[in-house]
């Protein structure tokens, strides 16, 4: 008699969820492991069954809808065993059964097509991010191109006095360029044109005072087109289109960045050891600095960190930022410096994280304070993102949670020479162009150099 046992796979994907798995064992020899099809949050998943929140009801209707899902896909399967022999029951056999399950005719992928064409361009762009289970990161990423797409549509509106909708017919190369120009021009377009940033507004971070756009430089266009890119080869794939305007677009396409700017191992410890003790919350957001300098992680993933993630002197995390493309565990020994402020703060409400977090930005802006006080203020060689030109500032003005990244990688990297060694702690890939900025001879390595020829 056949028999169906669920679990779970150990793959997490960008969105948190995993694929629920079955294990159909037909007879001692025949035993299969399929696919459902079917995603669930780990924390929803125990021994094989479903649990429901008793609050968040929408959570709860959804979790009952995949509890049928999966009833009826086992009724499937254990009907499928009955009408045919054990001959027929290969593990292709059911991967086709479920295929149909989830698909029920054969007209479906063209209905959905013709449906995904009656929306709009830019409803479409803003459903991406979830059509692909994109990472929190990469979403943002989208909802400044979603933001700014629609502001492009309501500019050629008003400039033309004139209908004017995106679509993928009418999206060729040289709308893409009067797109570019559009996104470098926006402060501007904001002074005479303020009524279309209303509703889709260039500017989302509460600390900024005013709706006017900032100056986009290279770097920030290319992030938004490399968005947009991927969305139209996705286009491409789902048969909504067969052109794709970056066929003949002769813009830039790789970012350029400076030599990373980061601080000495004695500049980490003199902020360290300063005394903030007049600043308790100054000094928690020090200490939360100290801890991502020591273990290096991005600070979306900092502030996700809770006590699970410490395992028998390790921090283990996977990088959300890279979840779709590679999930593999980071694991970085706690320094004792480490294990100290995590034992600071073990006793302090924390809402479930490691570390008294406050927001990402508040935590730059006290990071900036950080600095000041403790005196690491010297001047440093910068490219500003927007004018692409380097120019000197302190480097207190600058210093902000990325700067703690940089601190870990570059450090290390000055220590050891290895990038496939440092970058099993950081989690950049081989070969990444990002890690690549790091390979700079130092400044004592230069002195020494120059000194043979004295």
């Amino acid at each position: 008699m056949a028999s169906i046992k669920r679990y779970l796979s150990s793959k997490v994907e960008g969105n948190g969820r995993s694929e629920i798995l079955f294990r159909l064992s037909l007879s001692k020899n025949d035993k299969f492991r399929l696919k459902s099809g079917l995603y669930i949050d780990p924390a929803r998943f125990k021994d094989g069954a479903v649990i429901k929140p008793r609050a968040n009801q929408q959570e709860v209707s959804d979790l009952k809808d995949l509890e049928r899902k999966l009833r009826d896909l086992e009724d499937l399967i254990y009907e499928l065993c009955e009408k045919h022999s054990l001959g027929e029951l290969t593990k292709e056999f059911f991967e086709k059964e479920i295929y149909r399950f989830h698909n029920p005719k054969k007209e479906r992928k063209s209905r959905e097509v013709e449906q995904k064409l009656k929306k709009k361009f830019t409803e479409l762009v803003e459903e991406f991010p979830d059509k692909r289970g994109l990472s929190e990161w990469r979403r943002r990423r989208y909802g400044v191109l979603s933001r700014s797409l629609h502001r492009f549509e309501l500019y050629r509106k008003v400039k033309r006095r004139a209908p004017f909708t995106l679509d993928f017919d009418m999206f060729n190369t040289e709308v893409l360029e009067q797109y570019e120009e559009f996104l470098r021009n926006e402060p501007e377009i904001f002074d005479k044109y303020p009524k279309i940033f209303e509703e889709y507004p260039a500017e989302t971070r509460k600390n900024h005072k005013s709706r006017r756009p900032s100056d986009k430089g290279d770097n920030t266009i290319i992030g938004i087109f490399a968005c947009l890119r991927t969305f139209f080869r996705w286009a491409i794939e789902e048969g909504l289109t067969t052109s794709n305007p970056f066929d003949k677009y002769h813009g830039k396409t790789t970012e350029k960045y400076g030599t990373p700017i980061y601080i000495t191992i004695e500049e980490r410890d003199i902020i360290a050891d300063h005394d903030f003790s007049a600043n308790k919350s100054l000094e928690a957001q020090r200490d939360i600095f100290i801890f991502q300098c020591c273990i290096g992680c991005r600070v979306s993933d900092l502030m996700r960190l809770t006590p699970g993630n410490i395992i028998n002197g390790y921090v283990e995390y996977i990088a959300s930022k890279t979840m779709n493309d590679r999930s593999d565990v980071i694991r970085v020994p706690l320094t004792q410096r480490a294990k100290d402020i995590l034992e600071k703060y073990k006793d302090v409400e924390k809402d479930g994280k490691i570390l008294p977090f406050i927001s990402s930005q508040k935590y730059n802006v006290a990071i900036k304070k950080i600095f000041k006080e403790s005196g690491i203020t010297r001047m440093v060689t910068v490219l500003n993102p927007t004018t692409g030109k380097e120019e000197q500032r302190p480097i207190d003005e600058i210093a902000s949670s990325h700067l703690a990244r940089r601190t870990f990688v570059g450090n290390l990297y000055k220590k050891v020479k290895d990038p496939n060694l440092v970058g099993a702690l950081s989690g950049h890939k081989e070969g990444s162009r990002a890690f690549a900025r790091y390979r700079e001879i130092d400044d004592d390595l230069k002195k020494e150099m120059i000194g043979f020829i004295e």
